[in-house]
């Protein structure tokens, strides 16, 4: 007779595994076609992972996105090594991660081995002319959807209101998410101190923000300080300088520029400021994480152990602060205050979010045809719950039609 101990283990096991190889599937897919930067990444996890596969809640989703928001390094990334998490534990943090960011490394190490061969870059007009009007269309839907969510109450409203404007104003991302979240914070104390609630502290969070963004954030800036007398780059130095920028870098890639800039061109003068230029571009054009500009970058320097120390050096610090901080937020969500500081930044990062759109629309919708495939997908996407990895790729396949026919 059968151990029912031992089926139900096989049992788990076989789930554990089926559920694993359906993160690094999906991790895989949305790698290898998700452009559009990291609105668009975060947009597409929302519809196929909270929408149509509900691997978890909205409200989850948000408090994953706002956590990832708050620690320093690509913050897709960083959401795609949470989900993993969330969904297989610590084998799951390693597999959506790596299921991210390989393919748009592989394919920026092949742009650049063209590179560095033929000394131009490949040209990606027609692909993006078509891509980013869908793309416009996904950030929209997925912010309709979590806004929603998000927005709780009037408060959280103009919250997000004011974020935006100060998104549009220049401020510093980091400001904005720290304010909302401390402003929330503050008035839901001041508001329960009225009403003579019990008061609770920000004891979780500053946890967090003491064990993550201080302790791991120094200590790998630290590590990373010590390439700062290095004149060539040796593998070893390069490795260290592309940590260093991964462990301390929030933002979007125009942040990203300045700090590899600062590194790169003055200090070092590893790269010159056109070369620069360039492997930014192509981390922005292609699928997956901007940071694979570092693969680029690697690649130039030191050919392919250089692509791949570099790959590993600025990705590396998400790894290890999603798996510092991952574990804490829920006991953030069960304190009142630091669940309305998470409430904050949330709004916050969808307040983001928005100002990217904006300024992505104002550049993808430069004819009728562009708008059209915007409205196009907006309907696809909201009546008919069309997989927005088939519209972008659809996009696609219009762009370099269009380039085809007008050339």
């Amino acid at each position: 007779m059968a151990d029912p101990t031992h089926q139900h283990s096989t049992a788990s096991s076989s789930s554990e595994k089926h559920s694993l190889a359906e993160l690094a599937l999906f991790f895989l897919r949305l790698g290898t076609t998700a452009f559009g930067g990291p609105a668009a990444h975060i947009a597409i996890m929302e519809d196929e992972l909270v929408r149509r596969r509900k691997w978890l809640t909205r409200e989850k989703f948000l408090d994953l996105l706002g956590a990832s928001n708050l620690i320093p390094g690509p913050s897709s990334s960083e959401l795609a090594i949470h989900i993993g998490y969330l969904r297989c534990g610590w084998m799951g943090l390693l597999v959506g991660g790596i299921c991210f960011i390989l393919p748009a490394a592989i394919l920026v190490a092949c742009i650049a081995w063209a590179y560095v061969r033929f000394g131009h870059l490949p040209a990606v007009a027609g692909l993006l002319y078509g891509v980013k009007p869908v793309v416009v269309a996904v950030i929209l839907q997925a912010l309709w959807g979590l806004g929603r969510t998000a927005v709780k109450n009037s408060l959280l409203a103009v919250t997000g209101v004011i974020c935006v404007a100060l998104s549009f104003l220049g401020v510093n991302a980091l400001l904005i998410l720290a304010g909302a979240g401390t402003t929330i914070a503050l008035i839901h104390t001041i508001d329960s101190a009225r009403k003579h609630h019990r008061t609770v502290t920000l004891g979780a969070f500053a946890l967090l923000r003491r064990s993550v963004a201080v302790k791991g954030t120094r200590l790998l800036s630290l590590v990373g300080a010590g390439a700062a007398a290095m004149v060539m780059p040796a593998i070893w130095s390069l490795f260290l300088v592309f940590l260093k920028i991964g462990s301390v870098v929030f933002g979007s890639g125009y942040v990203l520029l300045a700090f590899l800039r600062a590194d790169l061109v003055v200090h070092r003068a590893w790269v010159t400021d056109a070369q620069l230029v360039d492997a930014v571009a192509i981390g922005q054009v292609t699928p997956g994480p901007v940071f694979t500009t570092a693969t680029f970058i690697g690649y130039l320097l030191r050919g392919p152990a250089g692509a791949v120390v570099a790959t590993v050096g600025i990705f590396l610090p998400a790894f290890v602060l999603v798996a510092m901080s991952g574990p804490l937020i829920p006991y953030i969500r069960r304190s009142a205050t630091a669940g309305a500081f998470l409430d904050g930044v949330n709004v916050a990062s969808l307040a983001l979010m928005a100002a990217v759109s904006y300024q992505l629309g104002r550049a993808a919708l430069v004819d009728w045809l562009t708008i059209g495939l915007t409205i196009a997908s907006a309907i696809l996407l909201l009546r008919f719950r069309i997989n927005s990895a088939w519209l972008v790729l659809g996009g696609a396949l219009v762009g370099i039609v269009t380039q085809f026919v007008r050339g």
